[in-house]
């Protein structure tokens, strides 16, 4: 009797992007990949040309400062190349302690935890605060390490549309109707449009319908507010967050996270997370390095060097309207180093990057479902040690590209 069972791995072979991708590669358009052939600094070596890098999360610009690289290094003398276990048996070293005790009172809060990814510290915290009988309620723009957490719970997941106050409030009128917890999660940054949650309001209705409030701060811790601390601190709310997560990969020029609240809930994950006991410790040169970028953000260099991330980003915002491109607009003053140009169409977009990347610039590519269906764009983002002269370089090449593109495949967005 001939078998009826399914080929778990056919849809390796027939998803829905297999052509694209097939064509993309054939005709050497393919955005993802592109080979590094050193530093990430704001201007960089990739695949044989020099080319302006502008799409980069080294915001601050400390992956090649000095003191980071002997922040590593001195880590990898001591500590030697890898840790080779978890965190809970013998994968803690001194360092995790120094820069849980520098997070906690740079973030303000009682207790922090140090995690081998960011996306880990997303798994760690909802995959173990939440359970099958609690909602929770995210944000349709929230980070795909958000919802793999939520998924990983088994939580009633609510998505509400993306900074939209009165949807969130209809949300929770549902979700307090469900029974047992609930939990509302958003980006303080959101990574692809680079535009910031309206959280006073957000914590606003929290308090309004018993909710707790989590915030991803991966693209505001380093970036925004006074120390430096996020977008809750920028927005005034740091007392009103329960749980903060963070990034080593953005400003702190490393790789890792931790998510920083109080004690109660810290030791919680730290002896109840699956995401977390079970997966081997960061390497000791990417802790070292990060506790060395922390430090000069928390000195006296840090606040000119968060200005100069946020002017980058104005000058940048503005040169790109100035050239026509369609640029996603903050309300306020708010800016942020993310400063995404709305092209619409995917293929567009790839072609778009490609003309780019072939004039010397290098930017990030997000088509659905990075983003909602035709709204593929450019997602650029600057650093605090661009300058000017660099940044107007970049722009005579989005000018120049522009004209030529609208030549050959019709208007762009403006």
């Amino acid at each position: 009797m001939a078998s009826t069972t399914q080929d778990v791995f056919a849809k390796a072979s027939g998803h829905e992007r297999a052509e694209q991708l097939r064509a993309a590669r054939e005709a050497d358009l393919l955005p993802y990949f592109r080979t590094l052939e050193g530093p990430a600094g704001p201007v960089v070596e990739m695949e044989g040309a020099t080319r302006i890098m502008l799409g980069s999360n080294n915001y601050l610009g400390l992956t090649a400062d000095e003191r980071v690289i002997k922040g590593a290094a001195d880590a990898l003398h001591t500590f030697g190349t890898g840790l080779t276990g978890s965190r809970l048996l013998n994968g803690t070293i001194s360092l995790h302690l120094e820069l849980e005790a520098e997070i906690a009172d740079w973030m303000g809060t009682q207790d922090a935890l140090v995690t081998s990814t960011g996306a880990q510290a997303n798994l760690t915290a909802l995959g173990t605060l939440l359970s099958p009988g609690d909602t929770v309620v995210a944000d349709s723009g929230d980070h795909a390490s958000i919802l793999d957490g939520c998924i990983l719970s088994k939580a009633k997941l609510r998505v509400f549309r993306h900074n939209r106050i009165d949807r969130l409030q209809r949300t929770l009128e549902k979700a307090t109707r469900d029974e047992g917890g609930i939990l509302v999660v958003v980006d303080g940054v959101f990574s692809m449009e680079g535009d910031i949650a309206p959280l006073p309001e957000i914590a606003d209705l929290c308090e309004r319908f018993g909710a707790r409030l989590m915030v991803d701060e991966a693209h505001g811790a380093g970036v925004l507010g006074a120390r430096g601390a996020g977008a809750s601190e920028l927005l005034g709310v740091e007392d009103r967050v329960d749980l903060r997560m963070g990034t080593f990969s953005k400003s702190l020029a490393s790789c890792g996270g931790f998510l920083a609240g109080t004690h109660e809930v810290i030791d919680f994950l730290r002896v109840q997370s699956r995401a977390f006991l079970f997966t081997a410790s960061g390497v000791p040169a990417a802790v070292g390095a990060a506790l060395a970028a922390l430090r000069i953000l928390r000195s006296a260099e840090g606040p000119p060097l968060l200005a100069r991330v946020l002017d980058n980003a104005a000058y940048l915002h503005a040169g790109l309207r100035e050239c026509g491109f369609k640029v996603v607009e903050h309300e306020g003053d708010a800016m942020t180093p993310v400063v995404p140009v709305i092209v619409g169409d995917d293929w567009k977009a790839v072609l778009l990057w490609r003309a780019l990347y072939d004039a010397g610039v290098f930017v990030n590519v997000a088509i659905h479902p990075a983003v909602p269906p035709g709204g593929a764009l450019l997602r650029t983002s600057v650093m605090a040690t661009h300058d000017h002269a660099t940044l107007d370089r970049a722009l005579d090449a989005f000018s120049t590209v522009r004209t030529d593109f609208e030549r050959e495949h019709g208007p762009l967005p403006a």
